[in-house]
């Protein structure tokens, strides 16, 4: 998986129209379709796309979507 693929189910998870706006530096709390739902479908993007578990401690302190990207490793 490249950033560029992690994007786009991001996007989609979340709602994303204009996928463009997006880069792995993108704050993605700052995101108008950001929202607690969103935090939720991201969890469950991680457990049912890639098989990984996000914890919450490293959720809180991913900043951008490079950042959760990172976090599949």
């Amino acid at each position: 998986m490249d950033i560029q693929g992690f994007i786009e189910k991001f996007a989609e998870a979340i709602e994303v129209e204009d996928t463009k706006k997006l880069s792995e530096n993108t704050e993605f709390r700052s995101l108008d379709e950001w929202s607690s739902l969103a935090a939720i479908v991201v969890i469950a993007m991680f457990d049912e796309e890639y098989d990984k578990e996000l914890k919450i401690a490293d959720f809180k302190r991913a900043v951008t979507i490079g950042d959760l990207f990172n976090l599949l490793k």
